[in-house]
């Protein structure tokens, strides 16, 4: 029996993957191919990982050698079409800390049932093939090969996986120590490759607080500038007022007074914009904990992290959030949620953060007909919360998560105050719905507000918290926005969340500061009169004339403004054509920096050595 035929199994389990993995790469994925050198990288990369990891099978005892290759090409399938599914809304790939929040989704049915479609059964039409042909004659030799031969087998794993990280380097220097963005990662290095380096980046952040000390506090948190300019003509105008906040789910601001055959979509957000401070460049930072990542960003001004989610990976560090510095003006603290409380681990950090009470789903009447997608809707979790909110001793920080306008966007023909869009892309066309029913819901909460009598005496905060159309929808949001295609640029202003801040007794005014989501903790707290000067926050006033004007997303990419920097590719506002990279260059490292420095602060839970 010659080598070939020994190998043969081998040869057609890899070869069967390597052609599967790179039809998803093409079809499943957007991984756009800048130049030539980029597709060879695209097509190899399966490779690399492919022969090294059926190296494996060659350790099985020779009976169970084809049940063991089975049993590999299995594992590698489900894997990759996992990163399908979730890539599907996401648009990002699965990272060892997302593996660990598999108990949310349990309360996101619908959205998962939305991503799997009948066709994924060809993802798995090889391994019957592979089967098939494992069972016949020709395949079933149980000669064991050669240590010389796994040798080289072994060997010419290395090679391809040596030429193929050369040429990723070549193609990107220093891929491993300045990439943020999952999706190079993924076209450099393939999406196996990728997730060891994953696994390896989650061994390293595992250590970081067990190895890191004062002097690591002390080293980063010097560099971080504590106190923000604040607006004197603003500062302390609503001392001692409450402080009410609404995280609109799913929420961006291309749907402020847009219209669908001449009906309005936010009708009360767009009144609401005339009465309050509405910040109309304002944008999410979040990461892969989506809602918990705004809900991280808004109480600490520190960045989420760039794999996972704060809420589970680091629940009980030491954090000096808004919850903790408002009690000690004297202010109760409350989060309402009509959802599971250890959904995002919610029930653990809120009380790591200084939270009073957590008014979860076991404190209001939840029915099928009164609740949808994961939990109650927005107008009877608005009613049913009311009671609880008048009783809150004052001052208080209050703070609402709604669900009804999450994906898959789902919501009863007779809720609907607008028609969907017209277009073929389901996602899209019923978006505009729930956004429409929330900002109905929203509408009867600030009546209940006034009506009880807190409108006057509370800063009310409403903001977005997190896009809910990914870039799988680029087609159709095209035609939402009239534009023949959507470009890079577009797709980095899509990330715009609304941000409208009611201050009692002032006019509204609209404001076209860049801003993100990790301004809020100080921009609030001047606006109550506290200063900021103990706290370390990434984030300054959005009222100030000394606002930082840089804006870090958490893949990278960053707003100012004149320009808006993503995809390695720097390009001017307002009208997003391509410049020299020079003109962003003083900003590049800065925004690496702030990430960086954020990361080292949670991973290492340096807080802690301030306390």
């Amino acid at each position: 029996m010659n080598a070939k035929t020994k190998h043969a199994a081998i040869f057609l389990a890899i070869s069967l993957l390597w052609l599967k993995t790179y039809i998803v790469y093409k079809v499943s994925f957007t991984l756009p191919i800048d130049h030539f050198l980029q597709e060879i990288l695209l097509f190899l990369n399966p490779l690399s990982f492919l022969v090294l990891y059926f190296c494996l099978a060659n350790l099985a005892p020779p009976a169970k050698r084809r049940r063991v290759i089975l049993w590999l090409s299995f594992i590698y399938s489900f894997i990759l079409y996992a990163n399908v599914v979730y890539y599907r809304f996401f648009t990002d790939f699965l990272t060892i800390p997302v593996l660990f929040q598999t108990k949310n989704v349990g309360d996101i049915g619908n959205s998962v049932y939305e991503l799997i479609y009948i066709t994924d059964i060809f993802f798995f039409v090889d391994l019957l093939l592979l089967a098939y042909l494992l069972k016949q004659t020709r395949w079933k030799s149980n000669h064991l090969l050669k240590p010389v031969d796994r040798r080289k087998l072994f060997l010419c794993g290395v090679a391809i996986l040596s030429v193929h990280l050369i040429l990723a380097e070549i193609n990107r220097p220093q891929l491993l120590t300045r990439t943020f963005d999952r999706e190079i990662l993924v076209k450099s290095l393939g999406t196996f490759n990728y997730h060891l380096y994953d696994i390896m980046l989650q061994s390293k952040s595992s250590m970081q607080k067990a190895l890191a000390s004062n002097m690591d506090a002390e080293e980063i948190l010097k560099d971080i500038k504590k106190e923000t300019v604040n607006n004197p003509e603003l500062y302390g105008i609503a001392k001692g007022k409450n402080l009410i906040m609404v995280s609109l789910e799913s929420t961006q601001n291309f749907v402020l007074n847009y219209k669908i055959n001449g009906e309005e979509v936010t009708p009360f957000l767009n009144e609401l914009a005339e009465s309050s401070y509405y910040f109309n460049n304002f944008y999410h930072q979040t990461g892969q904990g989506k809602t918990s990542d705004s809900e991280f960003l808004i109480d600490n001004s520190l960045y989420p992290l760039p794999r996972g989610a704060v809420f589970q990976t680091h629940p009980l560090n030491e954090y000096n959030a808004m919850p903790e510095i408002l009690k000690s003006n004297g202010y109760y603290s409350a989060v309402f949620h009509g959802n599971n409380k250890s959904f995002w681990n919610r029930d653990v950090i809120y009380k790591t953060m200084g939270y009073d009470k957590f008014y979860s789903e076991e404190y209001y009447n939840v029915t099928e007909e009164n609740s949808i997608n994961y939990g109650l809707k927005d107008i009877p979790f608005f009613k049913q919360s009311m009671p609880y909110l008048t009783k809150l001793p004052q001052p208080f920080y209050a703070r609402f998560i709604t669900l009804t306008n999450h994906h898959p966007y789902l919501i009863n023909e007779k809720e609907q105050w607008i028609e969907p869009y017209p277009v073929d892309d389901g996602t899209v066309s019923r978006y505009f719905t729930t956004v429409r029913y929330a900002d109905e819901a929203l509408r009867q909460f600030f009546e209940d507000l006034k009506s009880s009598g807190l409108y006057e005496n509370s800063v009310v905060v409403v903001y977005g918290d997190h896009y809910g159309i990914s870039e799988r929808h680029q087609e159709a949001m095209a035609d939402v926005l009239s534009k023949a295609t959507l470009t890079a640029y577009n797709q980095v202003e899509l990330q715009q969340v609304p941000l409208f801040i009611h201050v009692p007794g002032k006019k509204g005014k609209q404001l076209d500061t860049v801003g993100g989501q990790i301004d809020l903790k100080p921009t609030l707290l001047h606006l109550l009169g506290i200063g900021s000067s103990d706290d370390v926050h990434f984030g300054t006033d959005l009222f100030s004339k000394e606002h930082h004007e840089l804006t870090v997303l958490r893949n990278g990419s960053f707003v100012t403004d004149d320009y808006i920097y993503t995809n390695e590719t720097c390009y001017v506002k307002p009208f997003g054509a391509p410049v020299e990279e020079e003109k962003c260059k003083p900003y590049i490292e800065q925004a690496k920096e702030e990430l960086d420095q954020s990361d080292q602060i949670i991973y290492g839970d340096l807080l802690r050595f301030l306390k």
